[in-house]
């Protein structure tokens, strides 16, 4: 899968949240100062192009929808992470996130819980 830039990922988390959408309705859900009307659909149509969305045409307007799920384009790009930046191991990315002074003990707690599920479930 595609890696999306910054401005392709906003449109991206604003149509994931939409469903779908038009232009307008994209431009709505920014914050102030809103961008150019043909800034926007020029970023849109690069998604387009990059398979990422597509469009239903009513008349001369364009109704956009996602075709990948955020749950996908997250899976895609953490897997793209772990295997550039820390060779495809789970343990290097573990030791990573445990030399981070800014943890909470409580997602410490929360991340043991969950491994610990996670080897039952793979012992089951």
């Amino acid at each position: 899968m595609v890696t999306l830039t910054k401005a392709e990922e906003k449109i991206m988390k604003l149509l994931w949240k939409l469903e779908k959408g038009f232009i307008k309705d994209l431009i709505e859900l920014m914050p102030e100062p809103k961008p150019p009307y043909n800034s926007v659909s020029t970023i849109v149509r690069v998604l387009v192009k990059k398979e990422i969305i597509g469009f239903n045409k009513f008349g001369g307007t364009y109704e956009y929808y996602p075709l990948i799920t955020k749950e996908q384009y997250r899976r895609s790009q953490m897997g793209s992470l772990v295997n550039g930046y820390f060779n495809n191991s789970f343990s290097q990315v573990v030791s990573f996130f445990s030399e981070n002074k800014n943890l909470k003990i409580d997602e410490v707690n929360e991340a043991i819980k969950m491994l610990e599920e996670l080897k039952k479930k793979k012992n089951d």
